[in-house]
């Protein structure tokens, strides 16, 4: 008798304790579902300067705000390109491989994404590269190089902006770039910026986050996409 009361009990036990996880599962309501992140309108992938933590650096946090406004409704993301951004300029070749594989990874999921490519100083360097043209180096030492971007993720490039480019310094600036990407993009370099030109204020090259060079590139940008 005895043990049919013991099992009984734990009969009842047991159903309790299951009615028990059943409703705290209804007050838990149902479990979340991961979700991609949904595609943006315009991307916009940029490097950052020397010396920068990773993201997209200040010149390009300045470029995003500012092209948010420009916008309109359309949505915006950002991806700062991965690399160390030391003063071991030829490593700058592994952000055109990164950047290279961002674009190749929107052009499978998110074919609508508008990019835009953009950097500052040696992350222009960066952009320079994939827009095809050749690396420089002289007083800023040897800079890496990387192949171009692919002919056919070139199509969903719709704009370039790069600031302090020391390409320019040395006869090739963005705006030289060939097809597929002439028109594209657009070089700023501030007044007496030793990097960019051969101006001999070096504190010229510190400022593109507060100038009026922000502006004026994501206006550019923002008739591009």
């Amino acid at each position: 008798m005895l043990i049919v009361k013991l099992r009984t009990m734990a009969a009842r036990s047991a159903a309790l304790g299951s009615a028990m996880v059943a409703v705290l599962a209804v007050l838990a309501g149902p479990a979340p579902v991961a979700a991609a992140e949904p595609c943006s309108d315009v991307e916009l992938i940029f490097a950052r300067g020397t010396s920068e933590p990773p993201g997209i650096g200040r010149v390009g946090f300045a470029l995003e705000q500012s092209l948010r406004q420009q916008l309109g409704g359309r949505t915006l993301s950002t991806y700062g390109i991965n690399y160390p951004a030391t003063y071991d300029f030829l490593r700058a070749a592994d952000g055109a491989f990164d950047a290279t594989g961002r674009i190749a990874y929107l052009a499978d999921n998110c074919p609508n994404t508008r990019v835009v490519l953009g950097g500052y100083s040696q992350g222009a360097a960066i952009v320079s590269m994939l827009a095809g043209l050749p690396p420089v180096g002289d007083r800023i030492g040897d800079i890496g190089s990387a192949p171009p971007l692919p002919g056919n993720l070139a199509g969903n490039v719709a704009a370039m902006a790069v600031f302090g480019n020391a390409g320019a310094k040395f006869g090739h600036p963005l705006t030289a770039a060939g097809p597929p990407f002439s028109g594209r993009g657009i070089d700023l370099c501030a007044d007496g910026d030793p990097i960019c030109s051969r101006g001999r204020n070096p504190f010229a090259h510190t400022k593109y986050e507060n100038s009026m060079y922000i502006p004026q590139a994501a206006g550019f940008i923002a008739g591009r996409v």
